[in-house]
C-alpha cells in the first residue's frame, strides 16, 4: 500500500453524505506501484527490495502452522542455528509507527515488531487469532468481545485491553495517523462526530470501545460488517503501550514521537528494533518474552537498497538468504516445479542455475491483487474503451510482457476471492467475457470504432500515463502499435508513482495503469473501485479516476444499484453473503459493458531462497503479511 491523502481522515457519516457508500477505503489504500525496473515477484512491491506491509503470525498459540496442505516449508532438513540472523534487502523505511506507515517497506518491518488481535498466518487469507485468545459476537452482529492472551510489550509491561483502546484512539485521532478511515469507515467502529471549520470530523474519545477488565476488550460497530476479523488483522490495528506517546488528548507521552518512530518503537511482536540507519540498514533482534515463544532466529537484518538490479547483484554475491529476481534477469525456463499446486495454488520447486552457479528454492503463490488499465470516462469515449478491450489479450500480456509472472485477469476481483472461487471465475470469463477470451480481436476493435464514426480519415488520439517501469512501457508500445490499426493514436507518458496518483484522482489523465492490493480478502474491497459515486474526481472521496456515471456509461446505474445491495447486506450471515455474491457478479458485468477498468493480470508472488535458509510458505495476502519468527538458518551458509 502506498500513499494516503488527507481525505482518509473523513468519518463514515461524512463519507455517506459525500458518496452514499459505507465501509470504504478512501483515497489510495490498495494502490501500489513500482519505480524503475519491474520485479517479477510479489506485487512489484516485494519485502526484500520494495517490500509490503501486512499481518501474519505463525507462532505458538495461534493454532495454525501455515501449511494449508502445501507443506509449511520448502526445505525440511536444516540443522538450524538459533544464533543466526536472516539476511535480506529492503527499500527505504519511512516510519515504525503502525498508524502512520503507508509504504510497503515500513509495514513489512513493523509487522515483525507489533501484533494485532487477529493475523493472517503466513499471509494466508483466512485470519486466525493473534493477541486475541477468544471472542464472541453479539446477536445483532455489531459487538465483538475479545479475551486477550497473556502477552508483554518489549518494555516488559503486560498487554491490556486499555492499551488497545489507546492505540485505536491514536489511529482515529492522532495527527500522525494516516489510517483513520480503517477504524472509522472500513471497520466502522461506532463513534461521534463534531463540526470543525465547517467540516464534520471525528470527535476525540468517542470510539465505542470498552475495557471491562484488563484482558477483555469490547468493540461496537455502527453496523454489521462481514470482514471485521479480516480488517482487524491489519498492521494498523497493532497495539502499543498506553500513554507511550502524547499525540492524542489526555496523554503527555513517555517518549518523543521521533524517538518512537525511528529508534525505539515499542510493540509486542516477536522482534524488537536493534538498529536503524536511514538509507543504510535495519536490524531487529529476537524478543525472548514473546507470547508465541522465542523466534527460531536471532533476528533479521535488512540492507537498504532501493534499486532492484543492485539488490539482485547483492543476492548473487550470497549476501542474503532470500531475494527477488528483476524481470530483466528472470528466466521462466529455469523453474523446476517439484510439487503443487496445493489448495492455495502454491507451487514448490527450484530455480537455477543463477549466475553464481547456485540453484535455489522456489515458491510461487497466486496473489490477491489485480493490475489494470483505468479510463477517465469523461475524457475517453466508450468506443475507444471498447477498442482497447478488444485489442488486449490478457494471456499474451502475461506471457510476453511479464514473463509468466501471473495469470490473465478478466474480473477486477482476483480468482481466489471471486464468488465460488477460481473455477467459477474462469467459467464466467470463458462464457461471458465480451472482448475475446485470451485473444486479440482487432477486427471488432475497428468495427466499434467505425460504428462510432472513426476511420482512416478520422482518427482518435489518446494519452496513456503509467508509472516509470520498463515492462509496462513495453506493453504500452505493443498496444500503441496494435491500436493504430483501429484508428487510435496513443501517446505514452511516464510519471513518478505519486504524480500519477495525484493526476488520476484529480481527473487529469485519460488512460492510466494501476493495481489494487487486498486490504482485506473480500470482493467489495476491490469492487468499491467500480461503485460509480466513488469514481467522481470532483469529490474528495473518489477512489479512482474513472468518473463513471450515467453520462459516461450505459451500465453505471446497474453497477451503482448492485453495489448498494452489497452495502445493504454487510452482515456476516449466509443470506447476506449470497446477496453480495450475486451483486458482485453484476458489478463485474456492468464494468465489462462500459469498460471503466480493464483488468489485465493477477500477479504471481515468487520467492527465491538459498538452500541454507528455511522460510515457511506464504499465501495470497503476501509474504509481507508473514512474520519471520519461524525461519530457520543452517549452521553453515553457502
Amino acid at each position: 500500500m502506498t500513499g494516503m491523502s488527507d481525505s482518509n481522515k473523513r468519518t463514515r457519516r461524512r463519507f455517506l453524505k459525500a458518496t452514499g457508500g459505507i465501509a470504504t477505503v478512501v483515497a489510495l489504500a490498495g494502490c501500489s506501484g513500482s519505480s524503475g525496473e519491474s520485479n517479477n515477484t510479489n506485487n512489484q512491491e516485494n519485502p526484500n527490495s520494495n517490500g509490503g506491509n501486512g499481518n501474519g503470525n505463525n507462532s505458538g498459540e495461534n493454532g495454525n502452522n501455515g501449511d494449508s496442505g502445501g507443506g509449511q516449508q520448502t526445505q525440511q532438513n536444516i540443522e538450524a542455528d538459533t544464533s543466526k540472523k536472516l539476511q535480506l534487502t529492503s527499500g527505504s523505511v519511512t516510519t515504525f509507527d503502525p498508524v502512520a506507515a503507508t509504504d510497503a517497506v515500513s509495514g513489512y518491518i513493523i509487522h515483525q515488531m507489533f501484533d494485532a488481535l487477529m493475523s493472517y498466518p503466513n499471509g494466508e487469507a483466512d485470519p486466525v487469532k493473534g493477541l486475541a485468545k477468544e471472542f464472541e459476537l453479539s446477536d445483532d452482529k455489531t459487538t465483538y468481545t475479545f479475551k486477550l492472551k497473556d502477552a508483554k510489550f518489549h518494555n516488559g509491561k503486560a498487554v491490556t485491553a486499555q492499551d488497545f483502546i489507546y492505540s485505536w484512539e491514536r489511529l482515529a485521532a492522532s495527527k500522525n495517523s494516516n489510517r483513520a478511515y480503517f477504524v472509522l469507515d472500513s471497520l466502522g467502529v461506532k463513534h461521534e462526530t463534531m463540526t470543525q471549520n465547517g467540516e464534520e470530523m471525528y470527535k476525540p474519545g468517542s470510539l465505542a470501545l470498552k475495557a471491562s477488565d484488563k484482558k477483555t476488550l469490547e468493540i461496537t460497530l455502527s453496523e454489521p460488517f462481514h470482514a471485521a476479523l479480516e480488517v482487524l488483522a491489519y498492521n494498523t490495528f497493532a497495539v502499543i503501550p498506553e500513554g507511550i506517546l502524547g499525540d492524542i488528548e489526555g496523554y503527555d507521552g513517555e517518549m518523543s514521537y521521533e524517538k518512537f518512530t525511528s529508534t525505539a518503537p515499542v510493540g509486542s511482536g516477536p522482534f524488537k528494533l536493534k538498529e536503524y540507519q536511514s538509507g543504510t540498514q535495519v536490524e531487529i533482534t529476537r524478543f525472548d518474552d514473546y507470547f508465541g515463544g522465542k523466534a527460531s532466529i536471532a533476528g533479521v537484518h535488512w540492507q537498504i537498497m532501493d534499486k532492484s538490479t543492485a539488490s539482485y547483484q547483492y543476492a548473487i554475491a550470497k549476501n542474503v538468504d532470500s531475494f527477488d529476481i528483476p524481470t530483466s534477469q528472470y528466466d521462466q525456463s529455469k523453474i523446476d516445479i517439484k510439487r503443487g499446486p496445493d489448495n492455495l495454488g502454491r507451487k514448490f520447486g527450484t530455480y537455477g542455475p543463477l549466475k553464481n552457479g547456485e540453484t535455489v528454492q522456489y515458491i510461487s503463490v497466486p496473489m490477491i491483487i489485480t493490475y489494470y488499465l483505468g479510463f477517465n470516462m469523461e475524457k475517453v469515449p466508450k468506443p475507444i474503451r471498447q477498442a482497447f478491450a478488444y485489442t488486449v489479450n490478457q494471456k499474451q500480456v502475461i506471457e510476453n510482457t511479464f514473463k509468466g509472472g501471473g495469470s490473465p485477469a478478466y474480473h477486477l476481483t482476483p480468482p481466489s476471492i471471486y464468488p465460488g472461487g477460481a473455477k467459477a471465475y474462469e467459467k464466467h470469463a470463458k462464457q461471458a467475457y465480451p472482448y475475446g477470451y485470451n485473444q486479440i480481436q482487432l477486427d471488432k476493435a475497428r468495427k466499434v470504432m467505425k460504428d462510432a464514426g472513426y476511420g482512416p480519415d478520422k482518427r482518435y488520439t489518446v494519452t496513456w500515463t503509467q508509472f516509470q517501469d520498463a515492462a509496462w512501457l513495453s506493453l504500452a508500445k505493443l498496444l500503441r502499435d496494435q491500436l493504430s490499426s483501429a484508428y487510435i493514436d496513443m501517446k505514452i507518458q511516464q510519471a513518478p508513482f505519486s504524480t500519477l496518483l495525484e493526476r488520476e484522482h484529480s481527473g487529469k489523465v485519460e488512460v492510466y495503469t494501476l493495481d489494487w492490493i487486498a486490504d482485506w480478502p473480500a470482493p467489495d474491497n476491490f469492487l468499491q473501485l467500480l461503485n460509480p459515486p466513488q469514481t467522481d474526481t470532483s469529490k474528495p472521496a473518489s477512489l479512482t479516476g474513472t468518473n463513471w456515471s450515467s453520462k459516461t456509461g450505459d451500465a453505471a446505474k446497474q453497477a451503482k444499484q448492485a453495489y448498494q445491495r452489497v452495502l445493504d447486506n454487510q452482515a456476516p450471515t449466509k443470506k447476506a453473503k449470497q446477496t453480495r455474491n450475486q451483486a458482485y457478479i453484476e458489478i463485474e458485468e456492468a464494468n465489462w459493458e462500459d469498460v471503466s477498468i480493464l483488468p489485465l493480470y493477477n500477479s504471481l508472488g515468487e520467492r527465491f531462497t538459498y538452500d541454507w535458509a528455511d522460510i515457511p510458505s506464504f499465501g495470497g495476502m503476501g509474504r509481507e503479511r508473514q512474520k519471520l519468527d519461524d525461519v530457520k538458518i543452517a549452521k553453515q551458509r553457502g
